[in-house]
């Protein structure tokens, strides 16, 4: 057991230092747009699948509750929560159009769309970048090293790595370091 602690433990760490490396500049970025639009009384809305909805779900309270520093909430909504909404469309149209539907109910020209899917081809998930795309939000997507949303994406952060763990370990601490340059730049920037 041990070794398989250690060994998870080093996997965790090696991805973060792989990605973190390759990726400031669109870190930076990435906060700066966040930022903007946030200023612009834009919202974030967030989508994703499994682990990735409750990322969502984690993110968007970081931004309207707080991250690190006592400030007024910030615009986020996470699509993933409103379970009869989530269930009329599944059951009404299809699975498929879970979070487009709901971004096209409620994204504004300017807001942001952040879709998670480790595999990065959740079909939800890419319906739901791609109605973005088309109402002119900007589009940030986490995933892994394949799949389609890296290609619809404005910002695409995508993880190298096999192991859907070590994706999500690398997403949460991106998402962590967002919020808190976020926070940092909108209140003291």
């Amino acid at each position: 057991m041990k070794e398989i602690i250690q060994q998870s433990v080093e996997e965790s760490i090696e991805a973060k230092q792989l990605f973190f490396k390759t990726n400031v500049q669109a870190i930076e970025s990435c906060a700066n747009t966040l930022v903007a639009a946030l200023k612009n009384n834009r919202k974030i809305l967030l989508f994703g699948n499994g682990g990735s909805a409750a990322d969502c779900q984690h993110i968007a309270a970081e931004f309207v509750n707080r991250f690190q520093m006592e400030r007024d909430p910030l615009a986020a909504i996470a699509l993933t929560c409103d379970t009869s909404i989530i269930t009329s469309i599944g059951n009404d149209y299809s699975f498929e159009d879970i979070f487009s539907k709901q971004v096209q109910a409620l994204g504004k020209k300017g807001d942001i769309a952040l879709g998670i899917t480790t595999s990065g081809n959740s079909p939800n998930v890419i319906k739901a970048a791609l109605r973005a795309k088309k109402m002119g939000l900007t589009v940030i997507g986490f995933s892994g090293n394949k799949g389609k949303l890296k290609e619809i994406c404005d910002i695409p952060f995508c993880v190298d790595s096999k192991t859907t763990a070590r994706i999500q370990e690398v997403h949460i601490l991106l998402a962590h370091i967002l919020c808190d340059l976020t926070e940092r730049l909108f209140y003291n920037g």
